[in-house]
């Protein structure tokens, strides 16, 4: 373990919190982009390990900082909603938030290094780390309990026919592009960047979906097995997964555990453990 690593995530945290968790997710894709760019191009410097899923800008440590101190925000009067991953926390002008998302940064390193380095789990150990804070948030800082609080009579956990559709087909559709991106070029977390940095345009308003897990568990996929239909295939499975996740881990709660995070890591398990 690299103590400055950990001392630095505590600073990534921060700066996600500060930022919110969706914009420094943003920023996450975009230097994925730039990353990949310098891999493609034969560069020797790793933007994408040091930056991008390093103590900066790593899902694990800015976004999950955000995450929680959204939830402390919300529960101490600040954000109107503790799910509210948009919203960034400099607006209050207030210390506390900002240094619970320090802190789960640096909760975020030493978690991810578990996994990865002590457990060696076959996963996206930074995806798994992501929904492992969510949920140490929600029982240290929200009140709602793992799957929220709402009459089980009015929830639903499964997409309706026409939702069910519109996710078999925008993964099948995303899946396979990027599954044949993936096996010409050998780029896994290119798509992850385009699809990270989509969501800019979600924060302007407009309602665009996440779609990163779709193009990370594809491109998983499609280089495991050099199939670009079994890549588009897992996508459509990861669109699906997906949507489940965020009705029975992010619906009727006071903080966000993050749906494409829990996808990713599910099916990377499936992926890299056994394919």
């Amino acid at each position: 373990m690299d103590i400055i690593m950990l001392i630095t995530a505590i600073g990534g945290g921060i700066f996600g919190a500060t930022i919110g968790a969706l914009p420094a997710f943003i920023f996450t894709g975009f230097v994925a982009i730039a990353g990949n760019a310098i891999v493609a191009s034969g560069g020797t410097i790793d933007l994408l390990g040091s930056v991008a899923f390093g103590s900066f800008l790593g899902p694990h440590i800015a976004f999950a900082g955000g995450v929680a101190a959204a939830a402390w925000a919300h529960r101490y009067g600040e954000l109107e909603a503790g799910g509210d991953i948009v919203t960034p926390l400099a607006k209050y002008n207030s210390m506390k938030p900002i240094l619970v998302g320090g802190l789960f940064g640096g909760l975020g390193y030493l978690i991810n290094f578990l996994y990865a380095n002590v457990l060696a789990l076959p996963t996206d150990t930074v995806a798994m780390t992501v929904v492992t804070s969510g949920f140490i948030a929600r029982f240290l800082i929200g009140r709602t309990g793992p799957i929220g609080k709402c009459d089980d009579h009015t929830r639903v956990y499964f997409p309706d026919q026409m939702h069910f559709g519109f996710l078999v087909v925008f993964g099948l559709g995303l899946g396979v592009v990027i599954s044949q991106i993936t096996v010409s070029t050998g780029l896994v977390t290119l798509g992850f960047g385009i699809s990270a940095a989509s969501l800019l345009f979600a924060t302007a308003g407009l309602p665009i979906p996440a779609s990163h897990h779709i193009s990370l568990v594809a491109a998983l996929a499609a280089s495991a097995t050099g199939n670009i239909f079994i890549g588009a295939l897992f996508g459509a499975i990861a669109a699906v997964l997906c949507e489940v996740y965020q009705r029975v881990f992010n619906s009727y709660c006071d903080s966000h555990i993050d749906p494409p995070a829990f996808t990713i890591f599910s099916l990377a398990f499936i992926i890299l453990g056994l394919m």
